[in-house]
């Protein structure tokens, strides 16, 4: 047998991770004697298994030196991440969360990107009553985290009107279909007992009732004998999966930045179904030029009785031809690139048997937050700015303190966002001096008296507690912004919306491959600069200059703020403009202004 024939006829090769979750027994792996074994942490193998629980080990990089010096082990511990589709809170699952931060975590939470609450700082011992006391307020963690379909996110603006109520139900529709269905995460957390979660106060609805009781894909698997787990099976999907829905014209939510974006489309009262996009991801590694962030492309139009389908064929063409040897190249978004679009869209077709409508002409006004008061019929909603999504109290600022106050006396619903802000809904129309005025009592800057950039900007949590994290950014964006904020004002664009990002690696996970200016982490207090995104979130933007010293980061921009304000077009955004003029040309104004000298003969940039 020739070399070529017994390469053909081996088996094909898998990570480390597809090993562990083929093992784990649908994830149950020794996730329960590990509880009881006096350890401060888990084995490699729970770790992985316990992210499809939404929990991530991780430990407090800041002791890590003076602890080996001491001859001590690391400092570990837990972050745990809900899983909340569309962000929905009632006031008392909110409550829940704000109690167990002090009882169990670090005094804070952390809205995320995708929508929902981490809790961070919770210990091994802590761990089972923790999740335990969430699941009492009918919030679960099974799917926050892991390689399966990970809170599907929609746009949060509170709309009491009939195509929000329709895309809602359209959402927990695919929530059902796609969440996972092993008994696991009774068996480990709750002891057996089966629990209702309660999305954001819709749990009697007859749709809540089908989403709890786990409606079981009727999609065919590899492995039919697994009745465990008939969608996903043995080893679930190659890489996390992303799915999004939005109206179309809002794009607040990053829709392009899903495996599956889903955009309403409206005639009258009626959603008479979805544009589907496909493809989308941020993750990328620095060192290996064969990955790269990527916006997601229109597919196809569906209606909503063909959405569930579809998207289910979507996820198990990734499922069966996705990547499960290099997980740097997982994701869906490879998949397609490798194989072409076509031939993506000939599996799909041939999983439901039909062709597929092509995508309509989509249309976008906005991709900016839903922050402030505004009133909808006869209530009204307040967005407050929560800085880097972190819920805390500090000297000069009571934020969870108020906020927990707010939401005991006047009960709202709380819709979480995808840009880490907080909107308290179903207020009183007469609420606003009142809220208001406690807000700024306990030192909350309200969205009208905060610049534009600062609204838009977003960091991941990176260090001390995010393993993969190489660079500051949670701590760094806000030193920085300030001095961002002095210079746009410098040129006249204080009142421009020029967004910035920051990540601490480049996994993207506060997407700054969708900002105007991104700074993605690549060492120790250095950053690549990413410029060129648009302003409504459909292009990703691509590295302009890598490795700049966190404080060199203003000047290495200042020359194109200079030459934008100078060379602009009427409302043209600052990611627009260097795509128009082009890299090259902007390296050629950032060149000009290091050979200019001033008065003293340092460098005007650098």
């Amino acid at each position: 047998m020739s070399d070529t024939q017994k390469e053909l006829r081996a088996e094909p090769r898998e990570s480390k991770i597809e090993v562990i979750k083929r093992d784990s027994n649908h994830l149950r792996g020794t996730i329960a004697e590990a509880l009881k074994d006096g350890k401060t942490s888990f084995s490699e193998e729970n770790v992985q298994v316990l992210k499809f629980h939404g929990v991530y080990q991780q430990d407090d990089r800041d002791l890590r030196k003076q602890l080996k010096k001491e001859g001590k082990d690391r400092h570990y511990m837990l972050m745990l991440r809900a899983r909340i589709p569309g962000g929905k809170l009632t006031a008392d699952q909110y409550l829940r969360f704000d109690e167990l931060a002090d009882e169990y975590g670090n005094g804070t939470l952390r809205i995320t990107t995708r929508q929902t609450f981490q809790m961070h700082g919770v210990l091994k011992a802590n761990l089972k009553e923790t999740i335990r006391t969430l699941n009492e307020a009918l919030i679960t963690t099974l799917g926050g985290c892991g390689d399966q379909v990970r809170n599907i996110t929609s746009c949060p603006e509170p709309r009491n009107d009939a195509i929000a109520r329709q895309l809602r139900q359209d959402q927990l529709k695919l929530v059902a279909r796609f969440g996972a269905k092993t008994k696991a995460y009774h068996e480990i957390w709750l002891d057996g007992q089966e629990v209702t979660p309660n999305y954001g106060g819709d749990a009697n609805s007859e749709l809540e009732q089908a989403v709890v009781s786990g409606l079981r894909p009727e999609a065919g698997n590899p492995d039919r004998s697994d009745s465990e787990e008939p969608l996903f099976g043995r080893t679930y999907m190659p890489r996390k999966f992303k799915i999004g829905l939005t109206y179309e014209g809002d794009n607040c939510c990053d829709v392009y930045s899903n495996d599956i974006g889903l955009v309403a489309h409206a005639e009258g009262d009626t959603l008479v179904g979805y544009t589907v996009l496909i493809g989308g991801g941020m993750g990328r590694t620095a060192g290996d030029a064969k990955t790269y962030p990527r916006a997601a492309t229109p597919f196809a139009f569906v209606t909503r009785d063909e959405l569930v389908e579809v998207c289910e064929a979507i996820l198990t063409v990734q499922r069966d031809y996705g990547n499960r040897e290099n997980r740097r190249f997982a994701r869906m978004k490879y998949l397609i690139d490798e194989r072409g679009l076509d031939w993506f869209q000939n599996e799909v077709e041939s999983r439901i048997g039909r062709s597929l409508n092509p995508p309509r002409p989509l249309v976008w006004h906005s991709a900016e937050d839903h922050l402030g008061w505004r009133e909808y019929g006869d209530k009204a909603y307040l967005g407050v700015y929560i800085e880097n999504g972190r819920l805390l109290d500090k000297e000069g600022l009571k934020l969870r303190t108020v906020l927990r106050e707010i939401v005991s006396e006047y009960r709202p619903v709380i819709h979480l966002t995808t840009q880490q802000n907080l909107i308290l809904s179903d207020l009183p129309l007469d609420a606003w001096k009142d809220i208001e005025s406690r807000l700024r009592a306990a030192g909350v800057q309200l969205v009208q008296d905060m610049p534009k950039t600062r609204l838009l900007a977003m960091a991941c949590p990176a260090l001390p507690t995010c393993g993969l994290a190489i660079a500051e950014s949670e701590r760094a964006l806000p030193g920085v912004l300030p001095k961002f904020e002095a210079l746009f004002a410098e040129y006249g664009l204080e009142n421009e919306p020029i967004s910035i990002r920051m990540t601490g690696c480049p996994n993207g996970c506060a997407r700054p491959y969708l900002a105007d200016i991104g700074f993605v982490g690549r060492a120790l207090g250095k950053y690549d600069v990413f410029l060129g995104a648009d302003s409504l979130g459909t292009r990703v933007n691509r590295r302009f200059l890598e490795m700049i010293p966190l404080d060199g980061l203003v000047d290495a921009v200042r020359p194109l703020i200079a030459a934008y304000a100078k060379e602009r077009k009427n409302g043209e955004r600052f990611g627009d403009y260097c795509e128009r003029v082009g890299f090259e040309y902007l390296h050629q104004v950032r060149e000009r202004a290091l050979e200019a000298k001033t008065v003293d003969g340092t460098p005007a940039g650098v």
